[in-house]
C-alpha cells in the first residue's frame, strides 16, 4: 500500500475530540437519556366538541357489543343445530355456528375497539418517565402507586363521562352471559327423552329384517327376532336416536319355562319382548342361547336370563333388561300395550 492510500492521522476522530467531528456526536455516556419529545395536545384536549364526538363513538361501540351479545343468546333460540345455509364465499356452513361466531366476535371486538379509542382520544396521553426501583416496593412507593391509580382514574374522565362508564359496564356485564349460554353445549336437556320411547298402546311390532308386522306364528320357540315400532323408518333423520331406545328382542319360550310371574303376564303365549339395549353401556345385544334362554352382550359379556325377568346373571350390567308388555290385536298381529315402565339402556344420575 502506498503512502498516499494511508489516511492521515489528522483525519481520524479523536477519542475525546469535538462532538461534531466527522458528523458523529461522541459522548462519555453511551446510554444518555435522550429526553422526551415536546408534548403536543390532541384535538380532543382543546376542543370539547371533538371530545364529545369521541365519547359518542366509544359509547356506540360498547352499545354494539351489548346488541351483539343479545344476538349471540338469541342465536341459540332461532337457529336449529342441523340448519345449513350457504354463505359466500364460505359455502355451506352451520347457521348456528356462523351466527354464534359472528355475534361473539363482534361483541368482543367492539369492547376492545371502544377501549382503544377511549384511551387514544380521551384518556391522558402525557408522557410520564419513572425510574426503576427494587422489586420489593417501600411503603411510600405503594402509596404513590395508589395515588397514580387514583389520578389515572380521574384523568380518564370515567367519573365525568357517565355515558362511557355506563355503556362500558353494560357491555362488560353482558359478555359473560355468552359464556353461560355455552354451557348448553354440554348436551341437550334430557327432559323425558331418556324415559320415553316410541312404543305406545296399539303400535305394531315390525320385523326389522322383513319390515312386516309380526304374527305370533312368525316367532318360533328358540328363535330370536329383532323388532321396532310401527311407523319408524330408516330414512327418518332421527332413526338412529329412536331405534337406540326402541329396539326389541322377541323370543318365544315355553310358558312353563318362564320363572318370573310378571314376565309371564306381560307375554303372549310364551312370546316375550325385551329391550335390545344392554343396561351396562348401551351396546346392542345379539347373542341368544336357546337352551338356557340367556342373551349375551358382545361388548363386555353381560349375560341376562330371559326366562327369569331378564335379570343379570353375569357381567358388569347394573340392572335387568326392561320388558315391553305385548298382546295381539283383532287382525292377529303382535302389538305393544304401552311403553317400557322404566328407562332403557344404562343408568343415569337423574333416574329414580
Amino acid at each position: 500500500m502506498s503512502s498516499q492510500e494511508i489516511p492521515e492521522e489528522k483525519h481520524l476522530p479523536s477519542e475525546q475530540g469535538d462532538a461534531h467531528h466527522g458528523g458523529v456526536a461522541v459522548t462519555d455516556d453511551p446510554f444518555a437519556d435522550p429526553g422526551l419529545p415536546v408534548h403536543r395536545p390532541r384535538i380532543q384536549d382543546i376542543d370539547e366538541r371533538a371530545a364529545k364526538r369521541s365519547e359518542r363513538t366509544v359509547a356506540m361501540l360498547f352499545t354494539l357489543s351489548m346488541l351483539a351479545t343479545i344476538g349471540f343468546i338469541a342465536s341459540y333460540v332461532i337457529f336449529p343445530v342441523d340448519k345449513i345455509v350457504f354463505i359466500f364465499p364460505l359455502g355451506k356452513v352451520s347457521a348456528l355456528n356462523f351466527a354464534l361466531g359472528m355475534t361473539l366476535g363482534v361483541a368482543l371486538f367492539c369492547i376492545g375497539a371502544g377501549a382503544v379509542h377511549w384511551a387514544r382520544t380521551l384518556m391522558s396521553d402525557v408522557e410520564v418517565a419513572d425510574d426503576r426501583h427494587e422489586i420489593a416496593a417501600p411503603a411510600e412507593v405503594k402509596a404513590k402507586v395508589l395515588q397514580d391509580f387514583a389520578d389515572g382514574a380521574n384523568e380518564s374522565g370515567i367519573g365525568r363521562r357517565p355515558l362511557i362508564r355506563n355503556t362500558l359496564l353494560g357491555a362488560m356485564a353482558m359478555v359473560p352471559l355468552a359464556g353461560v349460554m355455552l354451557l348448553r353445549d354440554l348436551g341437550p336437556l334430557p327432559e323425558e327423552k331418556l324415559r320415553k320411547t316410541l312404543w305406545t298402546k296399539g303400535k305394531l311390532l315390525i320385523n326389522q329384517n322383513t319390515m312386516e308386522p309380526l304374527r305370533p306364528e312368525d316367532v318360533l320357540v328358540g328363535s330370536l327376532t329383532f323388532a321396532m315400532p310401527e311407523g319408524l323408518e330408516e330414512e327418518q333423520h332421527d332413526f338412529q336416536v329412536q331405534i337406540a331406545k326402541a329396539a326389541l328382542m322377541i323370543v318365544r319360550i315355553q310358558p312353563d319355562d318362564i320363572k318370573d310371574k310378571k314376565e309371564l303376564e306381560w307375554s303372549h303365549d310364551g312370546i316375550v319382548a325385551y329391550s335390545k339395549i344392554c343396561t351396562h353401556v348401551g351396546c346392542p345385544i345379539s347373542l341368544y342361547e336357546q337352551q338356557t334362554h340367556h342373551v349375551l352382550c358382545p361388548c363386555h359379556q353381560s349375560t341376562f336370563d330371559l326366562s327369569d325377568g331378564a335379570r343379570v346373571i353375569f357381567g358388569p350390567a347394573g340392572h335387568a333388561l326392561p320388558q315391553l308388555r305385548i298382546g295381539v290385536n283383532d287382525e292377529g298381529f303382535l302389538e305393544a300395550l304401552g311403553d317400557f315402565e322404566e328407562p332403557v339402556g344404562p343408568a343415569f344420575w337423574e333416574r329414580g
